[in-house]
């Protein structure tokens, strides 16, 4: 669970990250090839989203971006 905005900067790093892990595999393995490694990245890309957007819901999130 993200509780800061360091916390916030990494999970976005991680998520960056999986996306072109995820589009290189796309491009190197066609369909049906490596289909167990490409749906974990994408779980973990679905788990980073969800994480992320409570954050963002969060009053702590509020609290850091208010001057």
């Amino acid at each position: 669970m993200i509780t800061n905005a360091t916390e916030y900067k990494k999970a976005e790093d991680e998520l960056r990250d999986l996306q072109e892990r995820l589009q290189r595999l796309q491009k190197t393995h066609p369909l049906g090839a490596k289909g167990f490694t490409k749906a974990g990245i994408r779980k973990l890309i679905a788990r980073l989203h969800e994480e992320l957007a409570l954050y963002e819901g969060s009053e702590d999130a509020r609290a850091s971006t208010t001057p």
